[in-house]
């Protein structure tokens, strides 16, 4: 009766704020709005109302069309009208904070999750998402037109409804999945989250869209791209389009994160995210002939992260062995190099679930974690090397503690764990920065020093993998590939596996021509931090 009684006022020709205004009272007299179980319950029983009307109405198109042609049509009225009933509750319920209102919005997101939870897991293949689809887009357009003055602050109803979506990722509600990554994405929300702010709103956009990946990650790294997921992956990927084009500076400074839940094989994916760079610059042309990085201005600016990067190593309580290391070296040889390949390897019980022997994460961390403390070190101690010859030997010793781990890396793992590591140096390959610069030259310091022709090979598969997909490349990628082929210090083109196949050799050739030429040039762009005789 109650809900009837809302239609009909909705049905009112003209403006009806008065009828509305006296409707809401009846309901807040009548006690079910105070945010208690009778609350709950109301709502609970109008969700259930509408969204049965809903599904009622749906009528296949008539005709001889073959399924995959026929049309579903819903009668949205219901929703459309349960939709209102909410936003005229926050607009006219007789509360004096606008707290108590943003309480009951919160009250109302909660029924709705646990409802959406109850029918998926009731109707598993046969559950439709449209009806709620269309109740949470009603209610982004409608509580993003509220005064946020008398009305409450906008953000506090946008990061309710971010923790409304957490709650329903892909992972929880599977069958939600495609809904869910158009409300996440859609323009009344992420927008207004990354905008303004202060940047509050991003941690809500990146735990969404880390809870997206996570999903797509098992799918991804089997290869399993049957075609709902393989819908969902190139929503993913517009999405991540759209963040670069219009977000630049939240792909740089959560791209740690992201890195983290791609799988390796995702090249396309990873190389979107290691792409972005701040909008006030400009990037120099990677083919641009003699260009010195070391002379850009940004070169020796750290990038912003936001992510915790040792949070793995803290883990697994490795910062503190780490830290010591890395300030002391001891001479006579360190338990802690010995051990640390032992240390990054899984349980078997993990390492059948992740579908790697590695921790991931941890080398990750591991990998960017030491490279921000020598280039901490370095910055803080050069300067005075320049005025204080005492101090010189300090910032190489420094340095070499950095080198020793990562040589030792590269020296003792595995084929797979190698790879997973260089794949970690590789994710630091981005725009103009310290880390750009320092990680560019541990990729050809360690191509230049391998004893090994596999580390060399392994080497150019991580960054040749990165070039061979569609566009964008990574500009930090892009000068370390073409300081590879041209400097004649790395002999690069007398490599056997260059040559070990015509196609390969074609290939190859085709890469270089697309990054600049083939001819070798005399001196470098990517000067060395220290002497090549300081390990």
């Amino acid at each position: 009766m109650l809900f009837a009684e809302w239609y009909q006022i909705c049905e009112l020709p003209g403006a009806n704020d008065g009828p509305c205004n006296h409707y809401i009272l009846q309901l807040y007299q009548n006690g079910l709005l105070k945010g208690d179980d009778m609350t709950e319950r109301f709502f609970r029983i109008i969700t259930e109302l509408s969204v049965a009307h809903c599904l009622s109405s749906e009528v296949m198109s008539s005709g001889a069309l073959q399924s995959a042609q026929q049309a579903q049509t819903l009668s949205f009225l219901a929703i459309d009208i349960y939709a209102k009933l909410v936003l005229a509750i926050l607009k006219y319920c007789p509360v004096e904070q606008g707290s108590s209102k943003l309480f009951l919005m919160s009250k109302i997101l909660t029924v709705t999750v646990r409802f959406i939870q109850k029918d998926a897991e009731d109707k598993k293949a046969s559950f439709n998402p449209r009806p709620y689809f269309r109740l949470f887009i009603n209610w982004l357009l409608d509580l993003g037109s509220l005064d946020p003055v008398t009305d409450g602050a906008n953000f506090q109803i946008l990061t309710a409804f971010a923790n409304t979506f957490h709650v329903l990722q892909p992972l929880k509600v599977p069958s939600f999945c495609f809904a869910w990554l158009e409300l996440v994405s859609h323009r009344t929300f992420m927008p207004k989250l990354l905008t303004g702010n202060s940047q509050k709103g991003w941690p809500y956009i990146q735990r969404l869209l880390v809870d997206l990946l996570q999903f797509l990650e098992p799918f991804l790294r089997n290869a399993e791209l049957g075609v709902p997921v393989h819908f969902l992956y190139k929503g993913t990927l517009r999405v991540l389009l759209v963040l670069l084009h219009d977000f630049p500076e939240f792909l740089c400074d959560y791209h740690f994160t992201f890195c983290d839940v791609i799988p390796p094989s995702c090249i396309q994916m990873r190389n979107i995210i290691l792409s972005a760079f701040p909008r006030n610059m400009r990037l120099p042309d990677p083919s641009t002939p003699n260009l010195k990085i070391d002379l850009l201005p940004e070169i020796r600016e750290s990038p912003r992260i936001l992510s915790e990067v040792d949070a793995a190593l803290k883990a697994k309580q490795m910062k503190a062995d780490v830290d010591e290391y890395l300030k002391t070296r001891p001479q006579g040889g360190s338990s802690f190099l010995t051990e640390l390949k032992q240390r990054l390897l899984l349980s078997p019980s993990e390492a059948a679930s992740a579908g790697t022997r590695y921790n991931v994460p941890l080398i990750n961390s591991l990998v960017l974690y030491v490279g921000m403390q020598a280039i901490q070190q370095l910055q803080s101690r050069v300067p005075h090397a320049q005025a204080t010859a005492n101090t010189v030997p300090m910032s190489v010793f420094l340095v070499s503690a950095a080198l020793d781990i990562f040589q030792s890396l590269i020296g003792d793992l595995d084929t797979e764990g190698r790879y997973l590591f260089l794949n970690a140096i590789a994710n630091q390959l981005r725009y103009p920065n310290s880390h750009t610069h320092y990680f560019s030259f541990i990729l050809l310091y360690s191509f230049a020093e391998a004893n090994q022709e596999i580390i060399q090979e392994q080497i150019t598969r991580v960054l040749l993998e990165r070039l061979i997909v569609n566009k964008p490349h990574p500009w930090g990628l892009l000068i370390t590939f073409i300081e590879l082929i041209k400097n004649p210090r790395y002999n690069f083109w007398n490599r056997s596996f260059i040559r070990c196949a015509p196609e390969i050799e074609k290939l190859f050739e085709s890469v270089a021509r697309s990054c600049g030429g083939l001819k070798p040039v005399d001196e470098g762009m990517v000067s060395g931090w220290v002497s090549e005789t300081a390990h």
